[in-house]
């Protein structure tokens, strides 16, 4: 890991890098611009409960001629929260995605997710595949198939608590705070140690606030709604189909050291659909941990290098700088 964050650092002296605020009805989301403002940039969205800062060891190891711009998604990061007595859901991130690309005035958006982030891309590309010239994701393939009969539970249990967090919310409460390295800790602790210690600052600048209660100590700035946001709940032939629209350059890597988040035979279907409908289709497996991009980049830069080399193609950005 200590090599990989060299690499990192070295590739990442010699690469522009920029805040953006991109103006939303509700506030701004936050983003990081990578590379030529000139050059439409390859958007990034990170995992559940991430933020830009999950690419930040992966970018500057990709090709420098290419632009990236990685966001935080809404209530993530430095990106403002959706109004209060709302709640998260994925879809609500692929209408995220087709603002920005009026706000920019793009034609086309190429797709890099992680995640999280790497299912709205997913969904994303099979709803408006004309518009979608390329996309890699890395370790969630598609929206997870859950036990039916353990949704309604599941959404007894988790509505209250959503409330509960929209009522701390509006309280305006300190959240608990912690000392950095005790934050360290805990992502690194909370993410089953997918998240090593030596990066978890990637992730914890864009994510903690000072406590003006306890000096010296920080909390967290994510939106605690988050936690109890539901999936599409959709079922394996839902995604089947829109696995039949997923004809642009599609690459997928996958973590070996990392759980598939259903049944594997759901993940093995879709791979052989999306083989037999997509020549342009790469899947590649990586011996790490679910957060592989972010703690050994150097296993994963190579795959996506090679890939957008052979698909990405120079675009011209018509929209304004923010």
């Amino acid at each position: 890991i200590h090599n990989n964050q060299q690499e990192a650092a070295a590739a990442a002296a010699t690469l522009e890098v920029e805040e953006v605020r991109i103006p939303v009805p509700y506030g701004e989301i936050a983003g990081k611009w990578w590379g030529p403002k000139d050059v439409r940039p390859i958007v990034a969205l990170h995992g559940w409960q991430d933020n830009a800062g999950t690419f930040d060891t992966l970018i500057p190891m990709l090709p420098q001629h290419m632009s990236f711009l990685a966001l935080d998604l809404p209530g993530h990061g430095l990106s403002s929260r959706i109004p209060d007595g709302m709640t998260y859901h994925t879809l609500d991130s692929i209408y995220l995605l087709k603002r920005i690309m009026k706000q920019y005035r793009w034609n086309q958006i190429s797709l890099l997710g992680h995640s999280m982030g790497s299912i709205v891309c997913m969904v994303f590309s099979a709803i408006f595949r004309d518009k979608v010239d390329l996309y890699v994701g890395i370790d969630a393939l598609k929206p997870h198939i859950a036990d039916p009969e353990k949704l309604a539970p599941r959404l007894e249990k988790r509505i209250p608590q959503m409330l509960l967090a929209d009522i701390r919310n509006q309280e305006k409460s300190e959240p608990p705070s912690y000392t950095f390295q005790e934050l360290v800790e805990r992502l690194h602790l909370g993410t089953n140690k997918s998240i090593s210690k030596e990066v978890a600052p990637y992730l914890l600048t864009r994510n903690i606030a000072e406590s003006k209660m306890y000096p010296g100590k920080y909390f967290f700035t994510r939106d605690s709604r988050l936690k109890y946001s539901v999936g599409t709940g959709w079922d394996q032939q839902v995604c089947l189909e829109m696995g039949k629209r997923m004809t642009m350059p599609y690459m997928f890597i996958k973590a070996k050291n990392s759980p598939y988040y259903e049944d594997k035979k759901y993940f093995e279907e879709y791979v052989a659909l999306v083989k037999q409908v997509n020549p342009l289709f790469e899947l590649e497996f990586v011996d790490s941990t679910h957060h592989l991009h972010l703690t050994e980049p150097a296993k994963v830069a190579p795959l996506v290098t090679a890939f957008l080399c052979k698909h990405w193609k120079k675009d011209a950005c018509s929209g304004a700088r923010r």
